[in-house]
């Protein structure tokens, strides 16, 4: 992140809380928002802050400096609010459930109906049928959005300070990698129970260890690097960093790369995947199709009588 670009704002911010009252000297804890627990809405950064400010007050008393005590200040999400923080985050659960859970089982439902089957023998691309199954969940999961989001913003009162279009923009990636997931997890299932077991394989730890409820922080080592392969990680900071400090895609860039890595990675292997299951069979032998699928269960041609006995 580039530190001209991110502590812009919080230099006019600070700047003016010096001249209004009347202080010397600023302390800035952090950028982040991410609550110690969701229903206090108490951040980590407001918590250190008001240790410091402890401390500070203690020192002084003992210098015998009569400087007045300590104000703390909070820049962003002033009243504390768990629902400023949230439902930015919140928002991109919903992309996670729609993007990884409901793809992978329709995806797997075709599969087992037949669908897919009968969309091998046509002459269509791999390319055109992967994005014939992932552009409806787009729409689902946009329109989905859009309505947490004025939730959020009409009902909650989460305010909206920055812009639209690079929140829509991190969106857009953070949502090819969930659905880019849901393809993934279901060329590798074989039944929808498989699928959703695998699917919530994956939405589970997004939701524990992106820093939608538990700050990175205070993730032990040994698990949190786990935090930073996880898509939601980099969303949740795009989300609230967009939302509530109305940071600019300068500030905000290595959240998007990483969303394009990720999304470059998943896709590929994806549709991969999804091109050994449309590609046509060698010669002299069948497709090789899922137990449960419909190809699998359907008798044999009625050409093919059975041998006579005798």
């Amino acid at each position: 992140m580039s530190l001209r670009t991110g502590f812009r704002t919080f230099i006019g911010r600070t700047r003016a809380l010096l001249n209004a009252k009347n202080g010397n000297v600023a302390m800035i804890f952090g950028l982040s928002l991410v609550p110690i627990t969701a229903g206090a809405g108490i951040g980590l950064d407001f918590a250190r802050a008001m240790v410091v400010r402890t401390r500070l007050a203690e020192a002084l008393d003992a210098a015998g400096l009569a400087l007045g005590a300590p104000q703390v200040t909070i820049l962003y999400n002033p009243d504390l609010k768990t629902s400023d923080i949230m439902i930015p985050g919140l928002a991109g659960v919903v992309l996670v459930f729609v993007g990884v859970i409901i793809t992978s089982l329709g995806v797997v439902r075709e599969r087992q109906t037949g669908t897919l089957e009968q969309l091998a023998v046509m002459p269509l691309r791999t390319r055109d049928v992967y994005l014939g199954k992932i552009v409806p969940y787009f729409v689902v999961a946009t329109i989905d959005l859009a309505i947490v989001l004025a939730v959020g913003i009409v009902i909650f009162g989460v305010p909206f300070r920055g812009s639209p279009a690079v929140f829509a923009l991190g969106a857009l990636e953070f949502l090819f990698v969930t659905l880019g997931l849901g393809v993934l997890i279901s060329s590798v299932s074989q039944n929808q129970g498989q699928a959703i077991q695998l699917a919530i394989m994956v939405l589970l730890p997004q939701v524990l260890l992106s820093g939608l409820i538990f700050p990175l922080s205070s993730i032990v080592a040994g698990v949190r690097w786990i935090a930073y392969l996880l898509p939601l990680t980099y969303f949740n900071q795009i989300s609230r960093g967009v939302m509530l400090r109305a940071e600019p895609i300068s500030a905000l860039w290595p959240y998007f790369a990483y969303l394009a890595l990720l999304g470059a990675v998943i896709v590929t292997l994806a549709t991969l995947r999804f091109r050994a299951f449309l590609a046509p069979a060698p010669s002299g032998r069948g497709r090789r199709r899922p137990p449960g699928s419909a190809d699998a269960q359907r008798p044999a041609l009625a050409g093919a009588a059975p041998r006579d006995p005798a």
